[in-house]
């Protein structure tokens, strides 16, 4: 994975995971790492989110975009990253999971069952956008 894409996944947290469950696309909030060039996933094990995931190629995206206009943007650009990659189901060790931090009490009303899918990445994206572009692309003549 280009060092580029490692740096920018360690400014966020969390991203939104997208596979499909019997033909239909869904989303899923996860916390990621990145370990040993692969990225673990930690999400909710719910909704057969597992099964739809295990083997799969899904797509994993992060961004800043939540931060436009805050400090933590650090006045630059505006970026995201896509992962698009075969999953697996994994087990972290001990001090892997310290790394991830608490995990939520609930999800949805529903205890949180943490499950770690690990993300190959096979292609990646990162697209970054300037905050000034729409000031400096429109001319007047």
């Amino acid at each position: 994975m280009e060092p580029g894409a490692i740096e920018l996944l360690g400014r966020v947290r969390y991203g939104r995971l997208a596979t499909t469950r019997r033909a239909l696309p869904f989303l899923a909030v996860a916390r990621h790492l990145v370990i040993d060039g692969h990225v673990v996933l930690r999400m909710h094990n719910a909704l057969g989110r597992k099964e739809s995931c295990d083997g799969s190629v899904v797509a994993y995206a992060v961004d800043n975009f939540n931060t436009a206009g805050t400090e933590d943007a650090g006045g630059g650009d505006l970026w995201s990253v896509q992962l698009t990659g075969p999953a697996e189901i994994v087990h972290p060790t001990e001090e892997h999971r310290a790394r991830f931090g608490a995990t939520p009490l609930r999800i949805d009303g529903e205890p949180f069952e943490p499950v770690y899918l690990r993300l190959a990445p096979h292609f990646v994206t990162t697209h970054t956008l300037s905050r000034h572009a729409s000031q400096s692309s429109h001319h007047t003549a």
